[in-house]
This record gives structure tokens, C-alpha cells and sequence, in this order.
């Protein structure tokens, strides 16, 4: 259900802007700070998050998130001017950079390494395409029919009854026992530094590159991520073990994890594009659209488990990123300014199977051989990894689809974004390659067996 929420906000959001911006006064170029400041916010306190968690406990931080999430979402939809919205969504981005983390590590910790975490982790990603869409079609009906507040106010019963339920349903968080510090020089290091990396690269393309905002927050990021590679080499307790890296599957599970969201996590942007921009669809008909990829995708996260219990962790992902480069190749001939819905339905079927897979695979290697004390940290860095490589990628791919498009008007402009944006999703299936030879790294796995010790937790069907 937390995954729900924290899929379900990512679009739900995003198709109220233009109401939005025209009841707050925001300009059409600043429409994207409700956005951005969610992303950036969430990015730069994500590895902060996995180790509050660790320490903190992770039912206790679970709870503090979906607290945070309640609070700063009826804050936003009581907003009335775009200060409030703007700081309402940075504490949204911060409660989410606490939920993602402490999620899993409740996950991974309190499922047996194997078929049974393999099964929760495919539920928990079906949750998450299942948001998804509900977010797209949630936004759309809220939006028209009640106004844009509708979408901050929805998240404060669901986020509310969550936390309640996590307190009868999840078990304490133990006592703690060896005293740990926070490690606060490399907390304050990495989350300044990852802030500001996130910054840049989310506002690059708006501000320009060579905007003196825009480079100050790069040299900086990169000021303090070197004080916080020095604090951690030094620190007796560091927030971030480098002796992690070790551990080959956390390592390119963080990697295929920055590939996965700058190649597969970039298409939705695009396809809204695509639908909106140029062939007119409502927030309402987007949403819709939006169905057949978001069932691609749920069914490819239960494939994932059961691929990743037979044949290992490896196969799966050289798979997942076979299936995905070859349906994304397919989805770029939907691309086209003259071509209907009807185009775009293999590539987004078969692409969604591929993405499903890996999105539940790259989560299994990147718990794998981790200690259940430190799992909240583990999966800190793979969802920073994430969130950097989605915002890597937004940066890159938008620049190379706006080529061309520079003072056209009309069916001319539109036209000319369709084709950007064709070049943009051959080139994420050329990128999502590199996905599958850094895979390649992992070791061969034996198939997983049932750990005779655990008793078998079956989750509930998925309705």
C-alpha cells in the first residue's frame, strides 16, 4: 500500500500542472518546480533515509514517512500561493526519500532471502505499476471534476490509514543494542551534495547548462561529495560502508538500477509528451492510455519472481533487458505525428513485460547477501542510483528530443517533437544494452530453494 501511494503521486501530480498554474500564478516554465522540487528533495535524502531507517528503526521511520507524506500533502492542497505548494512538495519529496528506503528494508528484512522475498518484492513492484496508472486516471477525474486540491487531499486518508495499519500489522522494531552514531559530517555531506547534483541536473534543461545557478550547484555537489568520500574513509561508523561495494550483487544491482530509470523510467515523460503535445489527449484519455503499458508492467514484475526463483537473479535480468530493448525498439515507431494509439500498443506491451522483469530483478540482486542490519542503507544507495539516473537521463534524452523544434509553430512543431522524441526512444533500447552486459558481472546463481528453517509467507492475491 506505501508503494501504492508513493507510485500513485508520482503522475497524479504531474496531470493537474496547468490547473495548477493558472489558479496559483505560476508562469508555464516554473509549472515544473512542483515537480522538481519533489524529485530533487527525494533524491538528495534517499541514502540519508535507508540509514535512518537502519538506525532509527524501520517500522518507526515507515510510519515518520507516510506522516510526512499526510501533512505536507494536506498542506499543498490547502496551498494559495506557489511558495506553499513548492515547500509542500520538497517535504512530499523528503517523506518519500524515507518511505522508498525503509520499505524495502522492511521487505528484505523480514522475508527470507529467496522465494519468498522474490514473492514479496513482485507484489510490492505490482503495486507500484498499478499506481502508475491509477495515479494518471486518479489525477485526471480528480482534477476535472473536483479541482486540483483533490490530488494533494486523496494522499492524507490513504498515507494516514497506512501508518495506522503498519502499527498493527508490522512488527516492533527491536531493541536497539550496540549504540551507532548518525554520522552526521556524512549525513549533511552526501545529502547537501545529492540535493544539489539532483538540482542541476533537473533544472539544467530549463535554466540552461551554462546558468550560473546551474554550475555553482554542480561544483558544489561535487565539493561536497568529495568531503563526504573523505569523511566516510575516516569515520569509524560512516553512514555509507564503502566495504557494501563488495558485495558484486548490491554493486550492479545500484548500477542497473541508474541504467533501468535513465532508460525505461524516462518513456512515460515522453509519452505524455507524445500523447498531449502532440496528438491532444486529455489528462483524463492519458491516464487511459496509460492502462495497457501499467498491466505490461505488473505482469512482468510477477514474471520476474518466478524467473528470478528458477533460474537466478542473472538470467532474469539478461532477459528482462532482451525483452526491453527489443519492445522499446518497437514502441519508437509509434512515434509519429500521423500515428494513432493503436501503433504504440505492441511496443508499450512488450516493453512493459521487459521493464517489469528487470524492475523486480534488480531489487533481488541489490538485497542479495546484505545483512539484515544494513539493508536500509543498501537500498538507500540503489534508490539513489535511481532517482540520479532518471535524472540524468530527463537531462540528456530532453535535450536531444528539443533538437529541431527550436521556433516552430503548429502541426511544423508538432511534427518535429514526434520525431525528437523518436530518436530519443531508439536510443534509451541502445542504452538499456549496457544494462544487460553490466549484468553480466553478476555471478551465475544456482536455482533458489526454500530455506527449510522459514515458514512459507504467502501474500494475499493481487486483486
Amino acid at each position: 500500500m506505501a508503494q501504492l501511494i508513493y507510485a500513485l503521486d508520482l503522475n497524479i501530480v504531474f496531470v493537474a500542472l496547468p490547473q495548477i498554474g493558472a489558479d496559483l500564478g505560476f508562469p508555464g516554465q516554473t509549472q515544473q518546480l512542483v515537480v522538481s522540487a519533489y524529485v530533487v528533495f527525494a533524491g538528495g535524502f534517499l541514502l540519508f533515509g535507508g540509514r535512518a531507517a537502519d538506525l532509527l528503526g524501520r517500522r518507526r521511520v515507515f510510519v515518520l514517512a507516510l506522516t510526512l507524506y499526510a501533512v505536507s500533502s494536506l498542506a499543498g492542497g490547502l496551498a494559495t500561493g506557489p511558495v506553499v505548494i513548492i515547500v509542500a512538495r520538497a517535504i512530499q519529496g523528503i517523506g518519500g526519500a524515507l518511505l522508498l528506503p525503509s520499505t524495502l528494508a522492511l521487505l528484505n528484512s523480514l522475508f527470507a532471502e529467496g522465494p519468498q522475498r522474490n514473492r514479496a518484492l513482485a507484489v510490492w513492484g505490482g503495486a507500484g505499476a498499478s499506481g502508475l496508472t491509477i495515479g494518471a486516471l486518479l489525477g485526471g477525474l480528480l482534477t476535472e471534476n473536483f479541482g486540483w486540491p483533490a490530488v494533494f487531499y486523496v494522499n492524507v486518508p490513504l498515507a494516514g490509514l497506512v501508518a495506522l495499519a503498519a502499527l498493527a500489522v508490522i512488527p516492533r522494531d527491536p531493541a536497539r543494542g550496540e549504540r551507532r552514531r548518525f554520522d552526521m559530517p556524512g549525513a549533511l555531506s552526501v545529502t547537501g551534495g545529492s540535493t544539489l547534483l539532483v538540482f542541476a541536473l533537473v533544472e539544467g534543461p530549463e535554466l540552461g547548462w551554462g546558468s550560473p545557478l546551474v554550475i555553482g550547484a554542480f561544483a558544489l555537489a561535487a565539493a561536497l561529495l568529495a568531503v563526504f568520500a573523505l569523511v566516510e574513509a575516516r569515520s569509524a561508523d560512516p553512514l555509507m560502508p564503502f566495504r557494501l561495494f563488495r558485495n558484486r550483487s548490491l554493486t550492479v544491482g545500484m548500477l542497473v538500477t541508474f541504467i533501468y530509470m535513465a532508460t525505461f523510467g524516462v518513456l512515460p515523460y515522453f509519452l505524455t509528451v507524445l500523447m498531449q503535445g502532440v496528438h491532444g489527449y486529455s489528462a483524463l484519455q492519458t491516464g487511459l492510455a496509460f492502462l495497457i503499458p501499467s498491466l505490461a508492467i505488473a505482469a512482468g514484475t510477477q514474471g520476474g519472481e518466478r524467473l528470478a526463483t528458477r533460474i537466478g537473479t542473472r538470467a532474469t535480468l539478461l532477459i528482462g533487458f532482451g525483452i526491453g530493448v527489443a519492445g522499446t525498439a518497437v514502441l519508437a515507431f509509434g512515434f509519429d505525428a500521423d500515428a494513432g494509439y493503436g501503433l504504440l500498443v505492441p511496443g508499450l506491451i512488450v516493453s512493459g513485460v521487459g521493464q517489469g522483469i528487470v524492475w523486480t530483478a534488480m531489487w533481488i540482486a541489490a538485497a542479495t547477501g546484505t545483512p539484515a542490519h544494513e539493508q536500509g542503507v543498501a537500498n538507500g544507495i540503489a534508490s539513489t542510483a535511481l532517482n540520479i539516473g532518471n535524472a540524468i537521463g530527463l537531462a540528456v534524452f530532453t535535450v536531444i528530443a528539443d533538437i529541431g523544434t527550436e521556433g516552430k509553430t503548429g502541426q511544423t512543431l508538432r511534427a518535429a517533437t514526434a520525431d525528437g522524441e523518436f530518436l530519443v526512444v531508439l536510443l534509451t533500447a541502445a542504452a538499456m544494452i549496457a544494462g544487460l552486459l553490466i549484468t553480466l558481472a553478476l555471478p551465475r546463481l544456482r536455482r533458489q530453494a526454500p530455506d527449510p528453517a522459514q515458514p512459507e509467507v504467502r501474500p494475499a492475491p493481487a486483486a
